[in-house]
């Protein structure tokens, strides 16, 4: 009978490699406590301390490093035995659960979720929507999609669409009643629909020119924590509302809604699909990405 189990080999290489539980598991797509109570089986079964553990450091031990030697190379066939098999594989199936904010989901539903749908039956795909960000491995998500600059640095992270520009709109009315402002200072004369982040903390509207950035709490008695809720109460006359550019076009291109201070707010990297590093990417996903690429590079996403 086997000693260990595949994936309590992976976890001894991952704690070598990565020299800690905490970061292990993260690459794993578990829990800490969970790879914990891997190791200790596997120990107990062989008969001997894999890593010598303190407070502070986790370091194989002499018969660690002996196992480690060993397993190493023959692990390293079985992914790519694995990965070639898989690289045949007519479908891919299963479900592909994905964690992002609803602006973002809205963003790519259509041009890149249900063209991956179609493109493969087989498989389902469930979009959980949530301002906060989430540890996509310890809540059970394949990966996650953001703007790049939330994503956590040891992701692996692919582009999905061009730099996202923010847009301050207001209605005709609006703009009859109180004018347009110049400059953001002007900005302290104006009514503002301010926002409440998912961290719940107020946002303060970003500005930058001649590569000078800034941040201004602006004044505003009406605050909402949902974009879409934004929009309207700027289409009702309500106030300024500091938003996407790509969701106010229509508006502005109807007429709907007016944009100031448009050199003051230049663009910003925009979404991008990130998952763990793991040595072995599921199909399911690596056909995701390889859709990703694809859409990109023919300008669709």
């Amino acid at each position: 009978m086997m000693r260990g189990s595949l994936a309590e080999l992976e976890a001894v290489l991952a704690i070598s490699s990565r020299g800690g539980f905490r970061a292990a598991a993260r690459e794993l797509g578990i829990s800490p406590s969970s790879l914990s109570q891997q190791i200790a089986a596997l120990e107990t079964r062989m008969g001997v301390r894999l890593f010598n553990r303190s407070t502070r450091s986790v370091v194989l031990s002499a018969a660690g490093e002996q196992f480690v030697a060993s397993v190493g190379p023959a692990l390293e066939a079985i992914r790519s035995a694995v990965e070639h098999v898989d690289e045949h594989r007519a479908e891919a199936t299963g479900t592909m659960r994905i964690n992002a904010s609803v602006g973002a989901t809205r963003m790519i539903l259509t041009p890149l979720i249900l063209e991956y749908m179609r493109r493969n039956p087989q498989m389902s795909v469930e979009i959980v929507t949530e301002g906060a960000l989430v540890d996509v491995n310890a809540k059970g998500f394949d990966a996650g999609i953001r703007i790049r600059e939330a994503v956590p640095p040891d992701m692996v992270v692919v582009p999905i669409g061009d730099s996202v520009c923010p847009a301050i709109v207001g209605s005709p009315e609006y703009f009859r009643r109180h004018g347009r402002p110049q400059v953001p200072a002007d900005l302290s004369n104006h009514v503002c629909i301010r926002a409440r982040m998912a961290s719940g903390e107020v946002y303060r509207w970003e500005f930058e020119r001649r590569g000078e950035g800034f941040a201004l709490d602006v004044p505003g008695k009406l605050m909402l924590d949902d974009s879409d809720l934004m929009l309207r109460a700027a289409r009702d006359g309500a106030g300024l509302a500091y938003l996407n550019k790509w969701q106010v076009a229509d508006d502005v291109a109807a007429g709907k809604l007016g944009q100031v201070l448009s050199d003051w707010t230049p663009p910003y990297p925009g979404l991008c699909l990130y998952y763990p590093g793991r040595r072995n990417i599921p199909a399911k996903l690596r056909r995701f990405v390889d859709l990703i690429r694809e859409l990109r590079q023919s300008s669709d996403l």
